[in-house]
Protein backbone atom coordinates (compact mmCIF):
# COMPACT_ATOMS: atom_id res chain seq x y z
CA UNK A 1 0.00 0.00 0.00
CA UNK A 2 2.97 2.79 0.58
CA UNK A 3 5.83 2.58 -1.64
CA UNK A 4 7.98 3.81 1.17
CA UNK A 5 10.68 0.59 2.92
CA UNK A 6 13.75 0.23 3.77
CA UNK A 7 17.50 -1.47 3.72
CA UNK A 8 19.58 -2.68 6.32
CA UNK A 9 21.10 0.70 6.51
CA UNK A 10 17.75 2.23 7.82
CA UNK A 11 17.74 4.11 4.49
CA UNK A 12 14.06 4.99 3.79
CA UNK A 13 12.92 4.36 0.23
CA UNK A 14 10.08 5.94 -2.07
CA UNK A 15 8.33 9.11 -1.59
CA UNK A 16 7.65 11.50 1.49
CA UNK A 17 5.02 13.12 0.20
CA UNK A 18 3.25 13.12 -3.51
CA UNK A 19 0.47 15.71 -4.62
CA UNK A 20 -0.85 18.83 -2.81
CA UNK A 21 -3.25 18.11 -0.19
CA UNK A 22 -6.34 19.49 -0.31
CA UNK A 23 -7.36 22.36 2.51
CA UNK A 24 -9.60 19.65 4.75
CA UNK A 25 -6.84 17.67 5.01
CA UNK A 26 -4.07 19.87 5.79
CA UNK A 27 -6.25 21.25 8.40
CA UNK A 28 -6.10 17.84 9.72
CA UNK A 29 -2.27 17.29 9.34
CA UNK A 30 -2.19 20.68 11.65
CA UNK A 31 -4.74 19.74 14.06
CA UNK A 32 -5.80 16.26 15.02
CA UNK A 33 -2.37 14.36 14.14
CA UNK A 34 -0.31 16.13 16.76
CA UNK A 35 -2.64 14.18 19.65
CA UNK A 36 -2.32 11.09 17.59
CA UNK A 37 1.39 11.14 16.53
CA UNK A 38 3.70 8.62 18.41
CA UNK A 39 7.17 10.35 18.92
CA UNK A 40 10.09 8.81 16.60
CA UNK A 41 11.39 6.68 19.11
CA UNK A 42 14.88 6.64 19.77
CA UNK A 43 17.52 4.08 20.37
CA UNK A 44 17.23 2.25 23.60
CA UNK A 45 13.61 3.37 23.82
CA UNK A 46 11.03 1.70 25.14
CA UNK A 47 7.29 2.31 24.72
CA UNK A 48 4.28 -0.23 26.36
CA UNK A 49 1.58 0.51 23.33
CA UNK A 50 -0.88 0.37 25.87
CA UNK A 51 0.30 3.90 27.44
CA UNK A 52 -0.20 5.20 23.79
CA UNK A 53 -4.01 5.19 24.43
CA UNK A 54 -6.05 7.10 27.10
CA UNK A 55 -8.56 4.27 27.83
CA UNK A 56 -7.84 0.73 28.51
CA UNK A 57 -7.49 -1.27 25.37
CA UNK A 58 -8.11 -4.89 24.90
CA UNK A 59 -5.44 -5.65 22.66
CA UNK A 60 -3.16 -3.50 20.40
CA UNK A 61 -2.64 -4.44 16.80
CA UNK A 62 -0.20 -2.74 14.05
CA UNK A 63 0.02 -2.12 10.66
CA UNK A 64 3.13 -1.21 8.78
CA UNK A 65 2.85 1.07 5.80
CA UNK A 66 -0.92 1.66 5.92
CA UNK A 67 -1.31 3.45 2.41
CA UNK A 68 -4.11 5.58 2.50
CA UNK A 69 -5.50 4.18 5.73
CA UNK A 70 -9.04 2.36 4.93
CA UNK A 71 -7.86 -1.16 6.11
CA UNK A 72 -6.43 0.85 9.33
CA UNK A 73 -9.59 3.16 9.65
CA UNK A 74 -11.85 0.02 8.98
CA UNK A 75 -10.08 -2.30 11.55
CA UNK A 76 -10.15 0.65 14.49
CA UNK A 77 -14.32 1.47 13.83
CA UNK A 78 -14.91 -2.18 13.71
CA UNK A 79 -12.59 -2.83 17.11
CA UNK A 80 -13.36 -0.33 19.41
CA UNK A 81 -12.00 -1.77 22.42
CA UNK A 82 -8.40 -2.22 20.91
CA UNK A 83 -5.58 0.31 19.87
CA UNK A 84 -4.66 0.18 16.44
CA UNK A 85 -1.20 1.86 15.74
CA UNK A 86 -0.12 2.28 12.06
CA UNK A 87 3.16 3.63 10.51
CA UNK A 88 3.46 4.71 7.57
CA UNK A 89 6.33 7.32 6.51
CA UNK A 90 3.80 8.61 3.12
CA UNK A 91 2.21 12.28 4.33
CA UNK A 92 -0.22 11.92 1.89
CA UNK A 93 -1.80 8.41 3.05
CA UNK A 94 -1.42 9.39 6.73
CA UNK A 95 -3.46 12.80 5.92
CA UNK A 96 -5.74 10.44 4.07
CA UNK A 97 -5.93 8.06 7.82
CA UNK A 98 -6.72 11.24 9.29
CA UNK A 99 -9.98 12.29 7.54
CA UNK A 100 -10.78 8.48 7.79
CA UNK A 101 -10.46 8.94 11.54
CA UNK A 102 -12.22 12.15 11.98
CA UNK A 103 -15.18 10.44 9.91
CA UNK A 104 -15.50 7.43 11.64
CA UNK A 105 -14.83 8.94 15.32
CA UNK A 106 -12.07 7.03 16.07
CA UNK A 107 -9.35 8.73 17.36
CA UNK A 108 -9.58 7.48 20.49
CA UNK A 109 -8.03 4.02 19.39
CA UNK A 110 -5.94 5.30 16.81
CA UNK A 111 -2.01 6.09 17.07
CA UNK A 112 0.14 7.38 14.19
CA UNK A 113 3.72 7.16 13.76
CA UNK A 114 4.00 9.59 10.27
CA UNK A 115 7.79 7.47 9.49
CA UNK A 116 9.27 3.89 9.31
CA UNK A 117 8.58 1.26 11.27
CA UNK A 118 11.25 -0.25 12.78
CA UNK A 119 12.30 2.17 14.74
CA UNK A 120 8.87 1.27 16.74
CA UNK A 121 9.45 -2.45 16.61
CA UNK A 122 12.89 -2.21 18.09
CA UNK A 123 11.03 0.46 20.78
CA UNK A 124 7.95 -2.19 21.91
CA UNK A 125 8.37 -5.26 24.66
CA UNK A 126 8.33 -8.65 23.98
CA UNK A 127 4.90 -10.18 23.00
CA UNK A 128 2.91 -6.75 23.23
CA UNK A 129 1.12 -6.87 19.62
CA UNK A 130 -1.48 -8.96 19.21
CA UNK A 131 -1.83 -8.85 15.34
CA UNK A 132 0.30 -7.22 12.71
CA UNK A 133 -0.94 -6.15 8.77
CA UNK A 134 1.44 -5.67 5.98
CA UNK A 135 -0.52 -5.02 3.29
CA UNK A 136 0.50 -4.45 -0.35
CA UNK A 137 3.53 -3.42 0.04
CA UNK A 138 5.72 -2.48 -2.61
CA UNK A 139 6.57 -5.00 -4.12
CA UNK A 140 10.73 -3.92 -5.68
CA UNK A 141 10.84 -5.78 -8.73
CA UNK A 142 14.23 -5.53 -9.18
CA UNK A 143 16.42 -8.03 -8.17
CA UNK A 144 18.96 -5.54 -6.53
CA UNK A 145 16.18 -3.96 -5.13
CA UNK A 146 14.66 -6.94 -3.16
CA UNK A 147 16.79 -6.41 0.22
CA UNK A 148 14.57 -3.74 0.49
CA UNK A 149 11.47 -5.47 0.98
CA UNK A 150 10.09 -5.09 4.51
CA UNK A 151 9.23 -8.60 4.69
CA UNK A 152 12.33 -10.89 5.29
CA UNK A 153 15.14 -11.80 7.26
CA UNK A 154 15.83 -8.39 8.74
CA UNK A 155 12.15 -7.62 9.80
CA UNK A 156 10.52 -10.42 10.33
CA UNK A 157 12.43 -11.25 13.59
CA UNK A 158 11.26 -8.07 14.41
CA UNK A 159 7.97 -8.88 13.86
CA UNK A 160 8.47 -12.31 15.48
CA UNK A 161 9.73 -10.63 18.95
CA UNK A 162 6.78 -8.43 19.37
CA UNK A 163 3.72 -10.71 18.38
CA UNK A 164 2.39 -12.30 21.29
CA UNK A 165 1.77 -16.29 21.05
CA UNK A 166 -0.45 -17.31 18.48
CA UNK A 167 -0.96 -13.31 17.37
CA UNK A 168 -1.59 -12.78 13.59
CA UNK A 169 0.72 -12.06 10.63
CA UNK A 170 -1.37 -11.07 7.80
CA UNK A 171 0.20 -10.84 4.60
CA UNK A 172 -1.19 -9.49 1.15
CA UNK A 173 -0.21 -8.66 -2.23
CA UNK A 174 -1.09 -8.92 -5.82
CA UNK A 175 2.82 -9.32 -7.41
CA UNK A 176 3.39 -13.35 -7.48
CA UNK A 177 7.13 -12.16 -7.17
CA UNK A 178 7.22 -10.48 -3.95
CA UNK A 179 4.29 -13.66 -2.73
CA UNK A 180 6.75 -15.92 -3.25
CA UNK A 181 9.54 -13.82 -1.23
CA UNK A 182 7.14 -13.19 1.37
CA UNK A 183 6.27 -16.98 1.99
CA UNK A 184 9.62 -18.32 1.41
CA UNK A 185 11.06 -16.32 4.25
CA UNK A 186 7.96 -16.48 6.37
CA UNK A 187 7.61 -20.11 6.32
CA UNK A 188 11.48 -20.53 6.53
CA UNK A 189 11.08 -18.62 9.82
CA UNK A 190 10.84 -20.44 13.02
CA UNK A 191 8.90 -18.57 14.92
CA UNK A 192 5.61 -18.07 11.84
CA UNK A 193 3.35 -20.74 10.94
CA UNK A 194 1.19 -20.59 7.70
CA UNK A 195 -2.60 -21.10 8.34
CA UNK A 196 -3.75 -22.17 4.82
CA UNK A 197 -4.92 -25.66 4.31
CA UNK A 198 -5.82 -25.23 0.29
CA UNK A 199 -6.22 -22.79 -2.15
CA UNK A 200 -9.36 -21.09 -0.85
CA UNK A 201 -7.41 -20.09 2.38
CA UNK A 202 -4.67 -17.67 0.09
CA UNK A 203 -7.66 -16.29 -3.07
CA UNK A 204 -10.19 -15.03 -0.48
CA UNK A 205 -9.93 -12.38 2.35
CA UNK A 206 -11.78 -13.76 5.44
CA UNK A 207 -14.48 -11.48 6.83
CA UNK A 208 -12.81 -9.29 9.20
CA UNK A 209 -10.03 -8.51 6.45
CA UNK A 210 -11.80 -5.56 4.41
CA UNK A 211 -10.37 -4.80 0.98
CA UNK A 212 -8.16 -1.67 0.52
CA UNK A 213 -8.60 1.04 -2.10
CA UNK A 214 -5.20 -1.09 -3.89
CA UNK A 215 -6.47 -4.29 -3.88
CA UNK A 216 -9.40 -2.78 -5.55
CA UNK A 217 -7.56 -1.20 -8.25
CA UNK A 218 -5.12 -4.50 -8.58
CA UNK A 219 -8.61 -6.35 -9.12
CA UNK A 220 -9.77 -3.77 -11.89
CA UNK A 221 -6.69 -4.21 -13.46
CA UNK A 222 -7.06 -7.87 -13.68
CA UNK A 223 -4.40 -9.03 -10.66
CA UNK A 224 -5.57 -11.32 -8.69
CA UNK A 225 -4.38 -10.67 -4.95
CA UNK A 226 -2.60 -13.40 -2.37
CA UNK A 227 -3.76 -13.31 1.26
CA UNK A 228 -1.49 -14.54 3.78
CA UNK A 229 -1.98 -15.15 7.64
CA UNK A 230 0.46 -16.83 9.71
CA UNK A 231 0.95 -17.51 13.43
CA UNK A 232 3.00 -16.59 16.02
CA UNK A 233 4.20 -19.97 17.37
CA UNK A 234 4.49 -20.15 21.36
CA UNK A 235 7.60 -19.50 22.72
CA UNK A 236 9.70 -22.20 24.28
Amino acid sequence: MTDSFLDSSKRLYGRRKGRPLRKRKTELLDGLLPSLEIPVPQTGDRIDPHTLFTNPMRDVWLEVGFGSGHHMAWQAANNRDVGVIGAEPFINGVAGLLKLVDDEGVQDNVRILPDDARPLLDALPDASIGRAFVLFADPWPKKRHWERRFIGPENLPRLARVLKDGAELRLASDDMGLVRWMLEHTVRHPDFEWTARGPSDWRHRIADWPPTRYEEKAIEAGRKPVFMRFIRKARG
